[in-house]
């Protein structure tokens, strides 16, 4: 029976191969025709490989659009990288999708080694689950960063080859049309734009459509140079150069001390970030192997005093890493921020009882506090409004307060189990409990939480209480008497642990300071960027003279022409250079002698002086004759400056980079392994004393 079963499969296997066979005869011989051989020789070339990375990626792009918790990431990432692409979307979606993939490939590992490591301790895995959503938007941000050095290079090789087409064509616009023909680079969509503004209708105004949406200043000022070269023709310099390939060859100059800068400071802070965020991966191992080879030191890792360390150690490092972040940024891809006013902050500051609330704490205007406020938030270079701050004050102090009474709250859950779970040894310095002996101690800890259990809450417990319920218990039935006396005796410090793991009065007194402190940290972070912001100051007014420097040669250029570029491009002082603008109409002179008072840098005040002898009596030229003259000077000077803000950045990185690795190993093993140890030691020295005197 069997033997026909297999024959016959064996037929009709062999029959369907045979039509199988047939079928793909006739279906060759009809792709064999001309008409298809046609086909597949215009399709021969142009047809993406199925596998391909490009399809793959789009695919990915597709799948991570779709999954909320990847959307959010793909919609920041485009926002910056639409400015490169200009609305390109298939190079939009493919770098895109590039960029998280990577990102997914580092965090993924990172996420099982902390589920590993971490799995015994579910708040700290936790908190590390929750640390690892601002890790990788980090690397993200990072890995765009790096995108805008890489177009800020080519930008170098290609006003390279502008400079010879120019000697060429001796046309701006042609010299740009032919340099732009190469597709396979990002920089090549930026020139094409800037082609077609220069031989559009109005290119004045699609100029200034322009500036909002260009990678980097030095975009800007070629673009804006191109068109006044454009529009007023070049020049030649006294020593017979275009001036037009001179302004380039200053924003080439530029691009290359600000590439030089952002490879410093990549290299000075390659590591800080990775540093930064170690001692939280390493919590659960060195908690491991303190407890293995020091098991006294169990009661502090365990127990509620380990469990505020730990919390303190992460906060710490997220601190960090978010500062050493901040402290790096080179000010690369800028998105267009978020109206003020349509912020979430906002919309629920405009509901009538928040309002009303709101304003009683919202210093009123032209009081000194709004004053001090408002400047503190333009020193900062802050767009949201002081409604906007006050509402993130109030909703930090409430979650500090919170989260800092829960915390207590576990941690008095924390001690107490401890009690009820801790092996019950006499001592044991080093190493950790055999299994025998640990059973032994279980078996001690079960019994004494039978009187625990008796007695708890009980005011005014004496210890022969104890000692009279012990034989009651089955293991303390036989016991004598000294063992009765030393088992009440740790019953009685048991109960006094357990007693007093309530929530306490000055744990109140502590959860409205942390809620004080969260109040507060909004004005600390801006605080801290002003204090950033002040290290490029020096670097920016440099950014100022080199634009200067170009325009001032320029025919038709005037004082408020040169205020609207330096407007432009400003960051740090964009503040008082604005309300310069606004006002120069009314009055040039008193218009830049408004912004004197409103600055304090010395470097700027020169400059501004310059403009204030250009706007009545000297030329431009004349007015910045010693830019020109002292060129070289200048040109080692800013040298001099970035070094100096690259030191700087690094010395204040490498401060609080390191403080989390120092807090781990000096307060989270050093400390309690000493002060435990000693504590132990001397219990353990008392315990054996006692037994030799018995």
């Amino acid at each position: 029976m069997l033997n026909q079963i297999l024959l016959y499969m064996m037929g009709i296997t062999g029959g369907l191969f045979a039509i199988v066979v047939i079928i793909y005869f006739i279906i060759r011989s009809k792709t064999n025709t001309s008409d298809m051989k046609k086909i597949r020789q215009l399709r021969e070339g142009t047809k993406q490989h199925k596998y391909s990375k490009d399809i793959i990626y789009q695919k990915l792009y597709n799948i991570y659009t779709s999954v909320p918790l990847f959307k959010r990431y793909v919609l920041k990432i485009r926002r910056k990288l639409e400015i490169i692409h200009m609305q390109d979307e298939y190079k939009t979606r493919m770098q895109t999708s590039k960029i998280i993939t990577k990102a997914l490939c580092i965090i993924i590992p990172v996420t099982i080694a902390v589920i590993l490591f971490t799995k015994s301790d579910p708040l700290l895995l936790s908190i590390l689950l929750l640390f690892e959503l601002f890790l990788i938007e980090t690397l993200m941000s990072g890995m765009v960063d790096k995108y805008d050095t890489k177009i800020l290079k080519q930008q170098v090789d290609f006003f390279a080859e502008i400079r010879h087409a120019y000697h060429e064509f001796n046309m701006v616009e042609e010299a740009i049309y032919e340099v732009s023909q190469n597709d396979e680079l990002e920089i090549s969509i930026q020139g094409q734009k800037i082609y077609e503004i220069l031989i559009s209708e109005d290119p004045e105004m699609e100029l200034e459509k322009y500036y909002d949406v260009a990678p980097n200043s030095f975009l800007k000022e070629f673009a804006g140079i191109s068109y006044l070269t454009r529009e007023f023709g070049d020049r030649t310099d006294k020593d017979g150069a275009s001036l037009y390939l001179k302004n380039l060859n200053n924003i080439t100059q530029e691009m290359q001390m600000e590439i030089l800068k952002r490879d410093k400071l990549d290299y000075v802070f390659q590591s800080l970030s990775v540093i930064a965020i170690l001692p939280v991966l390493f919590m659960a191992p060195l908690k491991s192997w303190a407890i293995s080879n020091f098991s006294f030191t169990s009661q502090f890792y365990d127990g509620k005093l380990g469990l505020m360390v730990q919390i303190g150690l992460v906060v710490l490092t997220f601190i960090c890493y978010f500062l050493t972040r901040k402290i790096k940024d080179t000010g690369s891809i800028k998105v267009e921020e978020r109206d003020p006013n349509k912020v979430w902050q906002i919309k629920l500051y405009k509901k009538p009882i928040i309002k009303k609330a709101m304003d009683l704490i919202i210093p009123k205007k032209n009081t000194k506090e709004h004053r001090v406020l408002t400047k503190l938030m333009k020193d900062a270079a802050s767009k949201q409004k002081i409604e906007a701050l006050y509402i993130n004050k109030v909703i930090i102090c409430f979650v500090a307060m919170i989260v800092t009474i829960v915390l207590f709250m576990f941690s008095h859950k924390i001690a107490r189990d401890y009690v009820y779970t801790e092996p019950t040894s006499d001592y044991n310095l080093m190493g950790s409990l055999s299994d025998k002996n640990r059973e032994e101690a279980m078996k001690v800890t079960e019994a004494q939480n039978i009187v625990i259990n008796e007695f708890k809450g009980k005011s005014n417990v004496t210890q022969e209480e104890i000692i009279k319920y012990l034989p009651k218990v089955d293991f303390y039935k036989d016991a004598d008497e000294g063992t009765l006396a030393t088992a009440a005796e740790k019953i009685m410090s048991k109960l006094a642990i357990i007693n007093s793991e309530g929530f306490k009065w000055f744990e109140l007194l502590i959860a409205f300071i942390f809620g004080y402190l969260g109040y507060c940290s909004p004005n600390w972070m801006l605080m801290f960027q002003k204090m950033l912001r002040a290290l490029d100051m020096e670097n920016e007014v440099m950014e100022y003279q080199t634009i200067i420097l170009m325009l001032m040669k320029i025919e038709r250029v005037n004082v408020e022409m040169i205020l609207e570029w330096l407007e432009r491009y400003s960051n740090i002082f964009r503040e008082p250079i604005s309300k310069c603008v606004n006002n120069y109409e009314a009055g040039g002179w008193e218009a830049l002698e408004e912004l004197k008072q409103d600055i304090t840098f010395p470097q700027l005040i020169r400059i501004v002086e310059s403009l204030q002898a250009a706007v009545e009596r000297i030329p431009i030229r004349e007015a910045f004759d010693e830019l020109d003259n002292e060129r070289e000077y200048y040109q080692a000077k800013r040298e001099e400056s970035n070094e100096k803000l690259i030191k700087r950045k690094g010395m204040i990185g490498k401060v609080v980079g390191f403080a989390p690795m120092v807090v781990l190993f000096v307060g989270y093993l050093i400390v309690p392994l000493v002060l435990i140890g000693f504590t132990s030691m001397s219990e353990s020295f008392s315990s054996i004393g006692s037994v030799n005197i018995n």
